[in-house]
């Protein structure tokens, strides 16, 4: 069996592509079922979000890849040709390392975003109502999570901005003291806008009020905030109630001049945050002439992202190390798994010759008495017990090793453990598991993902 990898993310395929290849959760369970209905593939999980659709599988030896691009093509009805020039693949460890890149969010777009571990555990759970989940994803996707939880709280990948609604929220908490209790002006109902609003509304922010040019679409987006749409004329004196302004118009010049504000802050003493998210500006710069008015465009905002960018960057090193050292867990397991029914299957074949050859003694031991019986009994065990002990240190001892099949594979045979030669080199198929190739792209074949 070979652990293996197909998909495609927001690095090698665009919206439109990745949108095609989607499997939405209701119908999981029946693209599953039809993915592993062959004997090829023995587990299956797929994670499908917006930024990517990734299959991992366990499948027989020597079928790689191609039945899961058969499956992606045939469920989604596309012509292989057209699909696997976006598509990425990987067999082994690659497989077990990417995977808990992704969960730590070093593959995402947004570098240390949060969703992903949600995500992934959404398609395990699902995978395991499906029943296509068993021993060796079961630890493999538990563990992964775990990986996810280390980053998070070992390293400050999360903590810094590093998006321009991120940020937003960042500058306006210096502004302010707390955002609980505060009212947002939202100026234009663009998806920028929409954003940065759900930021700050999930900061404890109050009140919401939207004011647009079109009117019904400030309906529309003040529902999404339980908020309240404002007709675009009464823009200035409605402001007066906001101590937040997020602006993000179509218009081709300043809709939110400096005069326009001063008349808001006469008499006013609690200051106005202003956030330009439109190019072309929507705020003149000049308000920041204006006592207590604070205006921060898509530049300043950038500058922040780019401060708390190099700062993720930074805690993403750490995260590798601890991603190294999750890897190396999982491998050791992975062996170990094949170690302890080798071990129990000796013990047990033991037994069974220690107890029938004992039962034949015991025939020509006629007068015994239960004492002396009791005495034969643990001489018995006790020299299968001292037989079996330097074997058995043996193999657990080399399940930590690089090639620890090998002596698995020797203890197989020179105990008749497998009846066939298929059998024989079990041990030998599952070290393939935690092969040593790399992630590649279809494009030609051999290129390594970016950033995997």
């Amino acid at each position: 069996m070979q652990l293996t990898l197909v998909g495609l993310s927001h690095k090698t395929a665009p919206i439109e592509i990745r949108e095609k290849l989607t499997f939405p959760a209701p119908g999981m369970a029946a693209a599953l079922a039809s993915l592993t209905a062959s004997d090829v593939v023995s587990e299956a999980l797929i994670l499908s979000t917006c930024n990517r659709t990734e299959i991992y599988a366990v499948v027989a030896d020597d079928a790689g890849t191609d039945p899961i691009i058969d499956f992606l093509c045939e469920h989604h009805g596309l012509q292989r040709h057209d699909l696997v020039r976006y598509l990425y693949e990987a067999e082994g460890q690659a497989v077990v390392k990417h995977l808990f890149r992704v969960v730590a969010s070093l593959d995402s777009m947004v570098l240390g975003e949060a969703q992903i571990l949600h995500q992934v555990k959404e398609a395990y759970d699902l995978a395991c109502d499906a029943g296509t989940v068993l021993r060796v994803f079961h630890k493999l996707f538990r563990q992964s999570f775990e990986v996810g939880k280390r980053v998070r709280t070992e390293t400050a990948i999360g903590e810094s901005a590093v998006s321009i609604s991120y940020a937003a929220v960042e500058l306006a908490k210096k502004v302010f003291d707390t955002l609980e209790g505060r009212t947002i002006l939202v100026v234009g109902a663009g998806k920028m806008s929409e954003l940065t609003a759900k930021h700050l509304v999930s900061q404890g922010v109050r009140q919401v009020l939207v004011a647009n040019r079109t009117y019904e679409r400030a309906l529309e987006l003040a529902e999404r905030f339980e908020g309240t749409a404002i007709p675009y004329e009464d823009l200035f004196a409605r402001m007066r109630e906001a101590d937040i302004v997020i602006s993000s118009t179509s218009a081709p010049g300043y809709v939110i001049g400096k005069s326009d504000v001063a008349v808001v802050m006469h008499g006013r003493r609690n200051p106005l945050f202003l956030i330009d998210i439109a190019v072309p500006r929507d705020i003149d710069p000049d308000v920041n002439d204006v006592a207590n008015a604070f205006v921060y465009d898509i530049d300043s905002l950038n500058g922040v992202v780019s401060s708390n960018l190099e700062e993720r960057m930074r805690e993403a090193e750490r995260a590798e190390v601890i991603i190294d050292e999750e890897l190396r867990t999982f491998e050791a397991w992975l062996e170990t798994m094949e170690v302890v029914p080798t071990i129990a299957a000796i013990r047990a074949g033991a037994e069974a010759m220690r107890a029938d050859e004992l039962a034949k003694a015991m025939k020509r031991l006629d007068g015994l008495s239960p004492a002396e019986l009791q005495t034969v009994e643990m001489l018995s065990q006790a020299i299968v017990n001292k037989m079996l002990h330097v074997p058995t240190a043996v193999l657990k001892t080399a399940a930590a090793e690089k090639d620890g099949y090998t002596y698995v594979e020797a203890a197989r045979r020179l105990y008749g453990l497998d009846a066939d030669a298929e059998k024989v080199h079990r041990a030998h198929r599952l070290r393939g598991l935690l092969g040593f190739g790399g992630v590649k792209t279809r494009t030609d074949g051999t290129g390594d993902e970016n950033g995997s």
